[in-house]
């Protein structure tokens, strides 16, 4: 396979010089514009824009379009977690190692070496395989507004493949843990703490009690954790708090556990502490774990046989965060990830991309597909 570094480099650069947090819908469309050029300079390829509400546009990218059966879905993100002005402050840099900026290695060169495997992939392969390229706008938030459209593609998948960036000592994912956050509000009642206090409710100390009570859920032996990570409240110190406000990460390797826990936070909310005090909750995001199948394992066989070809050692991580992975692992669809080149320092100033890993990844995807396509 040729390759060109400083071409490949160049390519990258705009994808990482504008900001595109989630819900930046000018940069999401900034990106989204990108990759429907590239696909569109491709033969055979058709790009059709998703609506995903106000994350904005998704792109589904397909090469046999009317094909019921999708052989292989190839899934990957346009948003970052940087807030707008990031990219100004810290436009792409390089070493001789290295590349750096926001979004770098997650997951703007993930989505970069698909474009590289899709002009490279031999004409047989795309004759045989029938492949489906999903790029979201929300992957950072949980996938709030395009998970449903990821999943309704995957049910039509035989392998789904997510290409985040491979972890820093070059693994693969086989499994993520899954996620959920809640924002939970209490409404008390105010009163002068100084001359009527028993006529207040205090938003805060309700609040409290249901720190301890989260707190209590964790179980470190399955892995499953919560944590109270932002709280407010009140108004000042002579005031009884009338609100407050908490935010819970939830994280869990057993998806069972983790519905038990999710009911048992909805029936706190009809039995406060207090008297007086209404509770609010919200699953401001969610995804289950991902947990290998033994299709899954069988598929794992195959890109190790792969890698072994290639002369590209193969190993596998389970890894504490989210991805799409966990939305088509779900179904039951066999599901890998960390298909991109390596990187480490995610969401950080420290993101960086491994340069010398980003032709042999894109090689690994290549073979990939050539095999699944015999």
């Amino acid at each position: 396979m040729s390759f060109s570094l400083e071409e490949y480099l160049n390519e990258l650069r705009p994808l990482i010089n504008i900001d595109c947090g989630t819900y930046t819908l000018d940069g999401i469309d900034f990106i989204a514009e990108q990759f429907e050029n590239k696909f569109q300079q491709l033969a055979g390829w058709q790009v059709k824009r998703i609506d995903c509400d106000r994350a904005g546009v998704g792109l589904e990218i397909r090469n046999k379009p009317e094909s019921e059966l999708i052989d292989v879905m190839l899934i990957g993100h346009m948003d970052t977690v940087f807030p707008p002005g990031t990219a100004a402050q810290r436009p792409m840099t390089l070493d001789s190692q290295k590349a750096y900026g926001p979004g770098v290695s997650d997951m703007k060169s993930g989505l970069l070496n698909i474009v590289y495997a899709m002009r490279k992939l031999s004409q047989s392969a795309l004759d045989k395989l029938s492949i489906c390229i999903c790029m979201n706008p929300d992957e950072e938030t949980g996938s709030l507004y395009s998970h449903q459209w990821i999943q309704n593609i995957a049910k039509k998948a035989r392998y789904v493949l997510v290409a985040e960036a491979a972890r820093a000592d070059g693994s693969l994912v086989k499994a993520r843990k899954g996620m959920a956050r809640y924002k939970i509000e209490f409404s008390g009642i105010a009163a002068h703490a100084g001359n009527e206090p028993e006529k207040g409710r205090s938003a805060i100390t309700e609040m409290a009690h249901w720190i301890l009570a989260i707190n209590q859920m964790t179980n470190l032996s399955s892995g499953t954790t919560l944590n109270v990570g932002v709280v407010s409240g009140g108004t000042g110190a002579n005031i009884v708090p009338d609100q407050a406000q908490a935010i819970v990460d939830v994280r869990f390797w057993n998806n069972q556990e983790y519905d038990d826990i999710n009911h048992q936070l909805i029936s706190m909310i009809e039995q406060p502490y207090l008297d007086g005090v209404k509770i609010s909750l919200h699953r401001e995001a969610y995804k289950p774990a991902m947990i290998p199948s033994d299709e899954t394992q069988s598929l794992m066989s195959i890109v190790e046989q792969v890698g072994s070809e290639i002369g590209l050692d193969i190993h596998w991580q389970a890894v504490g965060g989210g991805s799409d992975a966990n939305v088509t692992a779900i179904l039951g669809i066999p599901t890998l990830d960390g298909f991109g080149p390596i990187g480490a320092g995610f969401h950080s100033e420290e993101e960086y991309l491994l340069l010398d890993s980003i032709e042999p990844r894109i090689k690994l995807l290549i073979n990939l597909l050539e095999r699944l396509a015999r």
